[in-house]
């Protein structure tokens, strides 16, 4: 009884970080946030098909002039407005293609609802200081984690990549 209680205890235990989740990148490959310890994580939740979409530009640039120290991880989402409908190699081809992104994207994902990947669960569940909670209320959502794999700031759609608001962490 000891062990069937320790086994599901062991199935059950919450995410320590953003380092306890297994992705696949837009290739189908499996990777882990985890590769990425000792550097800060800016998280987003990416479309291409959205008013926010030339973010891409100055995530790439932030990711380019800071990458020693972080890395930008995209996710893409269909849940607003259906922004996102393509597949991995149209997302793909979209992203390399009309913005140069060079940092990791992540295959498509659920951002919110009954269906919301269990990263982003995790990350919307997470206290930050602007006391941002609950869903996710657009694309190109942006959650800071530091070197460690927790949750530093949330910041809304409209919060550009490259304002002091995100920099300033840097």
């Amino acid at each position: 009884m000891k062990i069937l209680a320790l086994l599901i205890a062991f199935l059950f235990v919450a995410p320590a970080s953003v380092y306890d989740f297994h992705l696949k990148n837009l290739d189908g490959q499996n990777f882990s946030l985890s590769q990425f310890k000792g550097k800060k994580i800016l998280i987003v939740n990416v479309a291409s098909k959205c008013g926010f979409t030339p973010q891409y530009t100055e995530l790439e640039k932030l990711y380019e002039t800071y990458k020693d120290k972080l890395v930008v991880v995209g996710f893409p989402a269909n849940n607003f407005g259906e922004q996102e409908p393509g597949t991995a190699l149209e997302i793909k081809q979209f992203c390399t293609g009309k913005y140069n992104v060079t940092f990791p994207m992540n295959e498509k994902v659920s951002v919110k609802g009954d269906d919301i990947a269990p990263l982003f669960k995790y990350l919307i569940s997470q206290p930050n200081p602007e006391g941002i909670t609950g869903d996710i209320g657009w694309n190109f959502e942006k959650f800071l984690v530091d070197e460690n794999g927790k949750l530093i700031h949330r910041f809304r759609s409209k919060t550009t990549p490259l304002s002091h608001e995100i920099t300033q962490y840097l």
